[in-house]
């Protein structure tokens, strides 16, 4: 089976001009598919008519990051908290 132009979406990052992929839905399973794709290869699907979509990087990654680095023992600790009844009361405690 052959994918139409029709089938297929650009997704362009606005933030990255390093980002792009196009996806797709399987014809035989209908699965999403996503593949990354230069911008080379985004520009050429644009210009044979594939619809563009941009997107943006979320603002929480431009935000200024403080305190100590997440460690395996954090985790640990974390799981075992998710794993408590009560854990959302611990969290918002003071």
């Amino acid at each position: 089976m052959k994918l139409r132009v029709a089938d297929l979406t650009v997704r362009i990052c606005a933030d990255d001009d390093e980002r792009g992929a196009y996806r797709f839905r399987c014809p035989r399973c209908e699965h999403a598919v996503l593949h990354e794709a230069t911008s080379a290869i985004c520009a050429l699907l644009v210009s044979v008519g594939v619809d563009e979509e941009v997107w943006r990087l979320p603002a929480e990654l431009s935000e200024p990051r403080g305190g100590p680095a997440f460690t395996h023992d954090d985790l640990l600790d974390f799981h075992l908290l998710l794993q408590r009844d009560d854990w959302q009361d611990l969290l918002v405690a003071p």
